[in-house]
């Protein structure tokens, strides 16, 4: 033992990290917060560094390639040792990161422990709970099976509605007009190294604000804070009734770390990994995909919601929570800390549980949008076959086969979720029809890897003929301005 004491000095004495660590293992506590309520922020910390060494592992045989990905998750699930459970308890652990870090919030919340001096500590917490979401959404998406490219054609619709700057904020979620090789590679870098590096400086200096402030006492009632005397009156509460941390309050940090990583094991061997289902396609709309548990409320929301309440819901709500949740420091940074006398404080967070707690549910059974109650098997009104050209009838066919109208309606028969193309030659010209059938936009996903050339045209023809009676197709400027009539 003495050559691994003469070598650990040596490191000490260059580093000089023992004193620090040693004072901040043994900061003391108020006795009363070595509670079984104050062991989850511990909890997800130990399950990010579990995220950290199964994200390493797993991406030793990942291939962020949109040939590869799907393939080298069915490797992972099949060929390689252990390699379905490394997947599982990376999902899992991702699962239970989410929930941990929610009911940490919620605890701290509660408990008043947002309140003056630690209203910094709070928006720190509210930036990591928005990457654990960052990190959860961009796993999902490298899983690139339908589920995962339906979700990230939701999110890059619901991203595309931002004003001014939508357009631009796709393309760079997208790497350009479709989902392709170039999204994946974006998602394996945010993914494995831009979130994962904000998430791990963020946990730092969170960590190093409990150290400097100290962890929240036990919030008695009639208890008040007040910032001319709450510091001098914590630091007397720490001396008379506290403890060091290490050994007195940490045990139950770790039994309870312990238990979450037995569980985490116990989900992950008897549910094992999350997919991938079916690669992705995006023809095969009526796979009714679905996003992870954390994301089905918003999954629910979206599919009841009706069109026209979907962008300020989507646009609004968010920023207006998030930000409600910045502010609330500075808005109710003193006085009562228990729960007991914050009746408004108990109510928002029962009201704000079953909402979502309802909403999840519901996503269990609602359809996502477009409702599917208009198949391809409904046939093409017979007036806008009329007179119509072999090659025109054959893009009938194609917008029959490649299922047209379970997001567009035709003779007011078929989806509600794209629009009725009963004049969309006067809308677009035949450019604008071809780039939007190949590259998509908006809530339209590209079927440019899904239809051949000749498929195409043909549809592009059909389209060309679904203007108003008497009313001319749309054509280009240029050809108007050349003496080119119309």
């Amino acid at each position: 033992m003495r050559w691994l004491t003469q070598i650990g000095e040596w490191f000490d004495h260059r580093l000089q990290l023992a004193a620090p660590i040693r004072d901040a293992a043994e900061h003391r506590v108020p006795r009363n917060a070595s509670s079984w309520f104050y062991v989850f922020g511990s909890a997800a910390l130990t399950v990010f560094m579990l995220q950290i060494v199964t994200g390493i592992l797993l991406a030793l045989i990942y291939v962020p390639s949109a040939s590869e990905a799907w393939s080298s998750l069915q490797a992972l699930n099949h060929d390689v040792a252990l390699g379905w459970f490394i997947r599982a308890m990376h999902g899992w652990g991702s699962n239970f990161m989410v929930a941990i870090v929610l009911i940490h919030m919620v605890q701290v919340f509660l408990f008043g422990a947002y309140k003056f001096p630690r209203e910094l500590t709070w928006i720190i917490g509210v930036f990591l709970l928005l990457m654990t979401l960052g990190m959860a959404f961009s796993g999902q998406v490298l899983r690139f099976d339908q589920d995962a490219y339906w979700g990230l054609g939701i999110g890059a619709s619901i991203a595309s509605r931002v004003p001014f700057a939508g357009p631009m904020i796709v393309k760079l979620m997208l790497g350009g007009p479709i989902i392709a090789g170039a999204t994946l590679s974006r998602f394996f870098a945010l993914h494995v190294f831009v979130i994962p590096g904000m998430l791990i400086g963020f946990v730092c200096l969170h960590v190093l604000m409990v150290l400097k402030l100290g962890i929240n006492e036990w919030p008695m009632p009639g208890r008040l804070v007040k910032r001319a005397t709450y510091e001098r009156e914590y630091h007397e509460l720490t001396k008379k009734d506290g403890e060091p941390f290490v050994p007195d309050a940490i045990w139950k940090d770790m039994f309870f770390a312990a238990f979450i990583l037995i569980a985490v094991a116990a989900c992950a061997i008897y549910f094992g990994p999350f997919g991938p289902s079916g690669q992705p396609d995006p023809t095969i709309i009526q796979t009714a995909p679905k996003p992870d548990y954390f994301f089905l409320w918003l999954y629910a929301l979206l599919s009841l919601l009706p069109p026209s309440m979907e962008t300020p819901a989507l646009l609004i709500g968010p920023v207006v929570a998030i930000i409600g949740l910045l502010l609330l420091p500075f808005l109710s940074g003193e006085g009562e800390k228990s729960w007991k006398r914050r009746p408004i404080a108990v109510l928002t967070v029962l009201l704000i549980a079953i909402t979502l707690g309802e909403f999840t549910h519901l996503a269990g059974f609602t359809p996502w949008s477009p409702h599917m109650n208009a198949w391809s098997g409904n046939p093409v009104p017979e007036r806008f076959l009329h007179s119509s050209t072999a090659l025109q009838r054959q893009g009938a066919l194609v917008f029959q086969s490649k299922q047209c109208r379970n997001c567009h309606s035709l003779g007011e028969l078929g989806g509600q979720r794209g629009p009725a193309l009963d004049s969309v030659a006067v809308r677009l010209t035949q450019d604008q029809l071809i780039r939007q059938v190949i590259q998509g936009g908006g809530n339209m996903p590209a079927y440019g890897k899904n239809l051949s050339p000749a498929e195409t045209t043909a549809l592009v023809a059909f389209l060309e003929t679904l203007h108003p009676e008497g009313q001319v197709p749309a054509r280009e400027a240029a050809l108007r301005e050349g003496g080119v009539q119309p």
